[in-house]
């Protein structure tokens, strides 16, 4: 049963470094739990919230849980007023080599004002101020809100990322449940508490590329064919073209060679193929469709000799193009400043308006709602003794509250 308008909300309300710690002793190395969405649920509980822990699977990939809770009026799908949304993960990635780690990975220790743990930075810390932030709201209104809050908490997003927030943002529309806003809690500042929130992401665009030639002997080359030098003019191809030089919101796109493999172990035979991979991240100056369109002409010219390339004629190679993102960019306007007014209150920092990084959940989320990026210091996620201040969980917290009363002031 969904919690009312006039539900008490505790009075002993969470702490945000407690959670985080007890988040961060749940060794949740993505796909698997270990606990962590549990102790979310207990706390998220506790305040009135409605909780729906969905499992979902898909072949070839691992299961995996995820967690949707809501307080508000009206069960799941019938919500009444707007609904603002913190989403993020409670999956992290393994530890490596834990002999170097100053601080136990999953201890969640806490010296020199520095939390330690995996997770501490990216996100469980972030997910933790949500909890508190949305507790204290709730408290101060007594109650009484006009439409809802709700988390969305994935256990994918640091793995395949099939059957996380995709699927969970799919089950919330069939069941005709609808997110007016969203902050996801990604560490995203460069070195100080609020200096960046996100706005937008590149998109991602993975090439891998195959050329097929003749395997033989160097000492007779006539009768071999050497699919190297094809799969370097192709690559040079690609990698001499200057895509744009971005816009007023995103950096210019690039194209990165991440790996070249023939896997030939000896020094006297041509091998009979070459194989490299290659990753653009663009911007919106540029389509998904017309990337793979540029990738394949250049690979069609270079192998099927076109121009003065005659010698190359008939060369087989495969391509395969896989989509890991579209770029998307939330236009600055009210809901922008409002929450930048929040981080710019709560941290007395300028947050700058960014489109840098890699790729997160949010990517998913633009598509149902406004969506904008903001957490801890990133400069420690996925290392050895990952931290976040401890000053820093508990300012974050107090700007997803400001979050909460800039949203809900307005509408």
């Amino acid at each position: 049963m969904s919690a009312s308008p006039s539900a008490p909300v505790q009075t002993g309300l969470p702490d945000p470094v407690h959670l985080a710690q007890a988040l961060i002793r749940c060794p949740s190395v993505t796909p698997a739990d270990k606990g962590a969405l549990g102790v979310l649920e207990q706390a998220l509980t506790a305040l009135g919230f409605h909780c729906e822990r969905l499992r979902f699977s898909a072949p070839g990939t691992p299961d995996v849980e995820n967690l949707y809770a809501r307080w508000g009026t009206g069960p799941i799908g019938r919500n009444e007023g707007p609904n603002f949304c913190f989403a993020g993960h409670t999956d992290v990635v393994p530890v490596g080599d834990e002999n170097a780690w100053t601080m136990p990975p999953f201890g969640a220790e806490i010296a020199g004002g520095q939390l330690y743990g995996r997770g501490a930075a990216d996100m469980k810390s972030a997910i933790a101020a949500f909890v508190a932030a949305a507790g204290r709201f709730l408290h101060s209104r007594n109650g009484q809100l006009k439409g809802g809050i709700s988390l969305l908490i994935t256990g994918d997003e640091e793995g395949p990322a099939i059957n996380g927030t995709v699927k969970v943002l799919q089950w919330l529309a069939e069941k005709g449940e609808t997110l007016s806003a969203c902050v996801v809690g990604e560490p995203t500042n460069p070195l100080k508490l609020g200096q960046m929130m996100k706005i937008g992401r590149r998109g991602s665009l993975t090439a891998r590329i195959t050329v097929h030639g003749i395997q033989g002997h160097v000492g007779y080359p006539h009768l071999a064919d050497n699919p190297i030098p094809k799969l370097l003019d192709i690559l040079s191809a690609l990698k001499s073209r200057r895509l744009d030089t971005g816009n007023a919101h995103f950096e210019p796109s690039n194209l990165e060679i991440t790996t070249i493999d023939v896997g030939n172990p000896a020094n006297n035979v041509i091998p009979a193929s070459a194989h490299a991979v290659l990753n653009i991240r663009y911007n919106t100056e540029q389509s998904s469709d017309g990337l793979k369109s540029w990738i394949t002409r250049t690979c069609e010219a270079v192998c099927g000799g076109q121009g003065s390339n005659r010698a190359l004629q008939g060369t087989r190679f495969d391509l395969v193009l896989e989509d890991g993102a579209m770029p998307f960019l939330t236009q600055p306007g009210p809901f922008v400043a409002a929450m930048a007014d929040a981080v710019r209150e709560g941290t007395g920092q300028d947050p700058e308006l960014s489109t840098t990084g890699g790729t997160s959940d949010a990517r998913f989320i633009q598509a149902y709602c406004p969506v904008v990026e903001f957490g801890l210091i990133g400069q420690t996620m996925h290392k050895v003794d990952e931290r976040a201040a401890v000053a820093d969980i508990q300012a974050l917290s107090r700007v997803y509250e400001g979050m909460l009363q800039r949203f809900f002031a307005v509408v």
